[in-house]
């Protein structure tokens, strides 16, 4: 087996690794992406050591300048460790050697790549998540200032992709700013659980070295510790559950994606592209497509295969530590990155790239029969049983359908001859503008409620 080398991290194996295997081993192509977070890391262990006097207080000095001299090179570009390195802990301890010497070879005391890589992760994410949810908040930003200029603009509102009642433009539109605010606060909640350090437990069973990990938790910043070390070198349920998070904001762009390439097409005619968020076809001249939304509707079933594969991936690992457990980063990296690209993009999307046909839209409300729930309610505010009501207008559609005509095109006779109760009054109560103003109930879509809601959005991601 040419080309083989003695491998740095045991002298246990007389043989080096299969090249080809020593790829397939290694995560540096990955994992390089925690460097500073395991240098912080690294920095708070060799502080602890010194502290406990595991190491001299100058051995804790050396270590800690060594390290933050790995940061500005990496920084810089001057540290890019290869396949060799295996993974990035084993390469940021081999270059603080080479700078500080054996005293180098000190910083593992006490703890294993298994608690180390799991309190890197947990940096990692903690910095992601605080990331995103300001992400969050420039998306929910785009939304209030759409909202503000459209509370009087109308547009069909759907059940089953079928036109149902009316409502402001606004009102949709801070449907998807709750649906954000959950997301947001969502991500606050997992935090909690990825805010426990980890370093210190070791391999899997703790260590005979008197550490102090209370005092390495707090200098990271960590809420707490682990209370099991068998836990807390295996855990991965914080990636879990924050994939799941980052699935369901996924879930929520892929809504709103949808939405706007519907109303982008022909067919619907709502919006119109800008020429600074579309693209056109390489054959057909005349088109403008949506690849915004339609890339984020795509990379959504991405986020959602990582978290699958997360799932499947601890489902029947046994305690504690496995390798297996090296495939959560990838997921972890991708998910992290395809979150904040698409919320950017669709940030930009909604502030610059769509424009809203607002005669088009004053068109469609007027065009339908979104207003038949008003005629039985105007029947039921005159004391006309509600059910009853409801049976009479259904009959009033089938005769319009029937005449080719809508609701509004009735002429007082033809309403007072389907019921006596009907008067003059009832072009007002089922003008679509009405209809919508009426809905004042808490959380409907007329004017002032809207207007309301606005400003509670508005002081909810001021705090």
């Amino acid at each position: 087996m040419t080309g083989q080398k003695t491998s740095a991290w045991s002298q246990r194996f007389e043989k080096a690794l299969h090249p080809a295997i020593e790829r397939f081993n290694a995560s540096i192509g990955f994992d390089i992406e925690l460097i500073e977070y395991d240098i912080t890391g690294s920095v708070a262990h060799a502080k602890m050591l010194a502290k406990t006097g595991i190491i001299s207080a100058e051995e804790g000095e050396r270590l800690a300048a060594g390290l933050e001299q790995i940061r500005q090179e990496y920084r810089e570009g001057n540290f890019t460790p290869g396949t060799d390195a295996e993974d990035v802990h084993f390469a940021v301890e081999r270059r603080l050697t080479e700078i500080v010497g054996d005293a180098g070879k000190k910083l593992h005391t006490a703890r294993s790549r298994n608690d180390q890589v799991g309190t890197d992760t947990r940096l990692y994410l903690r910095d992601q998540i605080n990331q995103i949810r300001e992400y969050l908040r420039e998306f929910q930003q785009v939304l209030l200032n759409l909202a503000e200029n459209h509370v009087e603009t109308l547009i069909p509102g759907y059940t089953h992709l079928q036109r149902a009642q009316p409502v402001s433009l606004a009102h949709h539109l801070l449907a998807y700013f709750e649906m954000a605010q959950r997301d947001w606060e969502r991500l606050g909640d997992v935090f909690k659980r990825v805010d426990i350090s980890p370093l210190g437990c070791g391999a899997l069973a703790g260590t005979t070295f008197p550490i102090d990990r209370h005092y390495t938790a707090e200098l990271l910043g960590f809420a707490g510790v682990y209370a099991n070390s068998l836990d807390g070198v295996s855990d991965r349920d914080f990636a879990i559950e924050f994939l799941g998070a980052a699935s369901l904001i996924m879930a929520h762009l892929s809504r709103l994606s949808e939405e706007v390439i519907l109303w982008a097409s022909q067919e619907f005619g709502f919006v119109t592209l800008t020429d600074s968020c579309a693209t056109g076809s390489s054959i057909m001249p005349q088109k403008k497509n949506p690849d915004v939304p339609e890339l984020v509707r795509g990379k959504a079933g991405r986020v959602f295969g990582h978290l699958q594969a997360l799932l499947v991936l601890v489902k029947g690992l046994p305690l504690a530590y496995n390798k297996d457990l090296q495939e959560d980063k990838e997921a972890l990296f991708d998910t992290v990155k395809t979150v904040k690209a698409c919320l950017e993009a669709m940030t930009i999307l909604l502030r610059e790239g769509i424009e809203f046909r607002t005669e088009r839209l004053a068109e469609a409300v007027a065009e339908d029969f979104s207003n038949a729930t008003d005629v039985a309610d105007y029947l039921a505010a005159k004391g006309v049983p509600f059910r009853e009501a409801y049976n009479l207008v259904g009959k009033v559609v089938k005769t319009c359908l029937a005449a080719g005509k809508l609701l509004k095109d009735l002429s007082l006779e033809e309403w007072k001859a389907l019921h006596p109760a009907f008067e003059g009054d009832i072009y007002e109560a089922i003008a679509p503008v009405r209809v919508v103003a009426a809905r004042n109930s808490y959380g409907g879509t007329g004017f002032e409620r809207v207007k309301v809601a606005i400003e509670s959005a508005r002081s909810r991601i001021s705090l």
